[in-house]
């Protein structure tokens, strides 16, 4: 069961800095769809360095929570704008991993010594 949790950190990892380079290089695709709902290109980038963040956070123990937590958020994000879009494809592949990132989150979290 270990092995499968390394390979979904893994996947989640590569996911969250992938997408978040994508919004930081102004890939089109990206620009016209979160143009469509108000994201100018400079609140993109800040968009896409917050998932990337959030992806290099996934990377060491001790900050996978808050690495999780924040790439949640940004999937959170967009996917009421995937299904305003009507891509249902795409809305639960985002669904899935935003539950993936609550297990990521379940397993990481160390609560702060008192």
């Amino acid at each position: 069961m270990k092995a499968v949790s390394k390979i979904i950190l893994a996947l989640l990892t590569l996911l969250a800095a992938s997408s978040g380079i994508t919004k930081i290089l102004l890939m089109q695709q990206d620009v016209d769809f979160f143009g469509k709902y108000g994201f100018s290109s400079p609140m993109l980038i800040v968009f896409g360095s917050v998932q990337l963040l959030g992806g290099l956070l996934l990377v060491f123990p001790k900050t996978r929570f808050a690495g999780a937590a924040i790439v949640a958020v940004t999937f959170l994000v967009s996917l009421p704008m995937l299904l305003m879009d009507g891509n249902m494809a795409i809305s639960i592949i985002t669904l899935v991993t935003i539950l993936l990132l609550g297990v990521v989150m379940k397993q990481s979290w160390r609560p702060a010594a008192q």
